[in-house]
């Protein structure tokens, strides 16, 4: 196992470095810097895609015959730590890291030509509608039927938790068909424009004071049969191959990042005149989170080298990086929290969201709240923790 960058890399790397050095500009950093939801809003998103689609580096995973850069894991995971350390907005990942990967395995030819070319110039912004009120975790459970009227499926039922379903004009829905013997069958996957009449959005506002999930009902929407992808009744396949995408991920970059504001943090708040980052009891349980932030990052660099070796790291691996990296992320935004006090208190939405220049509390304590409260999500989306320790069972332990 090799975990060292190659000469080639190490170019790569600076290239990387220099772009964003000229391209990520100082008003677009400090606005990614008060996002607490797990992307970036609307309008920086589209600010920060049409620099990297230009640029060609919109789809550093996909193949260069669809448009990508067709980078391997060891430039894709320079380039996912280069966004992190530099503070980049968080682009979202439906369509190009997603669903773009399905269409490219399970679409047609009609449908690769029509959809790939419009997820990279961000025409089509994606959303992905999965979860039900009644089926969450347990996805097998979804009750939204889609029912054959001609060369139309007539879709009702409710998603909830959409995330950026306010932004998106397509969404990726998950339908029941039919119903079979086992609750997995008879599912199907279909692509849908949000502008289809049936369709209504609305607003989940989460305890951070984000719109950044929503409902979205499907009343009776009309959606040609033509948007399916795969065979019908099979979407329980396609989707677990989605989740492979949802799933992984470079979390020890991001993680480091918060480790970072950390400190900056505690080298910020005192107690009883001196500052918390000299403090022996915070400086342990500091270092406690610094390893576990180590151990997520030598995982990531072992699944990469095992896997540019060509060498298949495991079903598990996934589920051990998605659950660490979730839970690890929780407990920095819990320690960062511990260390502002009373200033965990005030409010801070309004000069968060830029309504206000005025701040209950210093500058460096706006986003603090909003991030812890976001965070305890992470361990229920792409999964639940629960979810993920089950598979390991299985998977790992043979239980």
């Amino acid at each position: 196992m090799d975990l060292h960058l190659t000469p080639e890399d190490q170019a790569f790397r600076k290239v990387v470095y220099a772009f964003l050095d000229e391209k990520l500009t100082p008003d677009m950093r400090e606005e990614a810097s008060r996002s607490a939801g797990v992307w970036a809003e609307g309008p920086l998103v589209k600010r920060w895609w049409k620099i990297l689609a230009d640029k060609g580096w919109i789809a550093p995973s996909w193949p260069t015959e669809y448009g990508g850069c067709g980078w391997g894991l060891v430039k894709r995971y320079i380039w996912d730590t280069a966004l992190a350390e530099n503070n980049a907005p968080v682009l979202p990942v439906m369509g190009i890291a997603m669903c773009g990967p399905v269409i490219m395995r399970y679409g047609t030819q009609a449908q690769k030509d029509f959809f790939l070319p419009r997820m990279l110039s961000g025409e089509h912004y994606w959303c992905q509608g999965y979860s039900e009120p009644g089926a969450g975790s347990d996805l097998a459970a979804l009750q939204t039927k889609a029912a054959r009227d001609g060369d139309d499926y007539v879709i009702n039922g409710t998603k909830i938790w959409t995330t950026h379903a306010q932004f998106a004009n397509w969404i990726f829905v998950l339908v029941r068909t039919a119903t079979l013997d086992k609750p997995q069958k008879g599912i199907s996957f279909v692509l849908v424009d949000m502008k289809t009449p049936g369709i209504t959005v609305r607003p989940i506002i989460s305890s951070s004071g984000d719109h950044e999930v929503n409902y979205v009902f499907f009343d009776n929407a009309r959606v040609p049969t033509a948007n399916l992808i795969g065979p019908e009744n099979e979407g329980w396949t396609v989707a677990k191959y989605l989740l492979e995408f949802e799933r992984g991920g470079a979390y020890a970059a991001r993680l480091a990042v918060g480790i970072k504001r950390l400190k900056t943090l505690a080298a910020q708040e005192t107690v009883d005149g001196e500052r918390l980052i000299d403090d022996p009891d915070f400086r342990w349980k500091l270092a406690a989170l610094e390893i576990e932030v180590d151990a997520v990052a030598a995982s990531e660099r072992q699944s990469i080298s095992q896997m540019s070796a060509g060498h298949a790291p495991g079903a598990s691996t996934s589920s051990v990086l998605k659950t660490r990296g979730s839970e690890t992320g929780q407990k920095i935004t819990e320690l960062a929290l511990e260390v502002l006090g009373a200033y965990g208190a005030p409010d801070f939405t309004p000069a968060r969201m830029g309504q206000t220049n005025w701040a209950p509390g210093p500058d460096y304590a706006v986003p603090v709240m909003a991030r812890y409260l976001n965070a305890r999500a992470s361990t229920i989306y792409g999964g639940s923790s629960e979810v993920q320790r089950n598979i390991l069972a299985k998977v790992a332990l043979g239980l």
